[in-house]
């Protein structure tokens, strides 16, 4: 009896549990003082109850966490590649530095979960809950957000370049600084958001929800932003060198030192936008609605 309560006033002190791992285990049976090194690799965690373990470190790789509750749960530097973390319960966990590369995260909850120089190069995060999550520098390269909720996320020098994110929800996201280079943000919901000296380069943006963003300094070259909502938009300074802007709405826009060599704003609505001293010449107008533009120092010389 002595024994057994040392051991469960450990386990309070330490906050120290251990997971059987071998291939076929799927839950918590111990607590041990001093922990040992696990390798759960290959391991069937399925619906395990992992809230709040310390998993520094450890291999996970292949590791099947579907429904798993990994709830603040530690996995500091962890090793979860091909995990299957499909409908994971990860709010609040710490996963700074840990390698999730072809992670499977379709429909994970991470709300509030902290990823800061994470690698989540090819996973999937279909449908997934990143809503608040910290994601400063992680590297997301041709990771799947189909449909994923980042609002409000920090995304701060993330590396999404490739990623797809079609309508996706980055509401009041911040993604200043941000790799976007060829991502797919087809009907993103990115109203408000922080973009400040993104590399949106080559990026699909088609009928984007941009209301209100800050996209000062950034860069569109060549991107695709037919039919998106920029209304109120903040682009000054922004590259749109040879960026596709059929259809889309500016009103109210200030792009104030844009440069737009070569663009496209065929059937454009510029209604009230700030068009002070930029260079048209040889930008494409046709049909476009200036009603109301400040067109003040701007040249205004039209593609033929």
């Amino acid at each position: 009896m002595a024994r057994k309560t040392n051991l469960m006033l450990i386990g309070a002190v330490l906050s120290v549990v251990l997971v059987s791992c071998s291939s076929n285990a799927n839950t918590v049976v111990s607590i041990c003082d001093p922990p040992e090194h696990l390798d759960c690799a290959g391991a069937d965690l399925s619906g395990a109850n992992l809230t709040r373990t310390n998993l520094t470190g450890e291999s996970l790789m292949n590791a099947n966490l579907t429904n798993a509750n990994l709830t603040g749960a530690n996995l500091t530097g962890a090793n979860l590649t091909n995990a299957n973390m499909t409908g994971a319960l990860l709010m609040s966990a710490d996963l700074t530095r840990a390698n999730l590369y072809g992670a499977n995260l379709e429909d994970a909850n991470l709300s509030g979960a902290k990823l800061d120089d994470a690698n989540l190069t090819n996973a999937d995060l279909t449908y997934a809950f990143l809503v608040n999550s910290d994601l400063l520098r992680t590297n997301l390269t041709r990771t799947n957000l189909y449909g994923a909720n980042l609002g409000g996320a920090d995304l701060i020098f993330a590396n999404l370049s490739g990623a797809i994110l079609t309508g996706a929800n980055l509401v009041h996201a911040s993604l200043m600084s941000v790799d976007l280079t060829n991502a797919n943000l087809y009907a993103a919901n990115m109203g408000g958001m922080n973009l400040d000296g993104a590399n949106l380069t080559g990026a699909i943006l088609v009928q984007a929800n941009l209301t209100n963003a800050d996209l000062t300094g950034a860069k569109l070259t060549y991107a695709d932003l037919y039919a998106a909502n920029l209304t109120g938009a903040n682009l000054g300074g922004a590259d749109l060198t040879d960026a596709y802007l059929y259809f889309a709405n500016l009103t109210g826009a200030n792009m104030r030192g844009a440069n737009l060599t070569g663009a496209y704003l065929n059937e454009a609505n510029l209604t009230y936008a700030d068009l002070t001293d930029l260079n048209l010449n040889g930008v494409n107008l046709t049909g476009a609605n200036l009603k109301g533009a400040n067109l003040t120092g701007a040249t205004r010389k039209m593609r033929p």
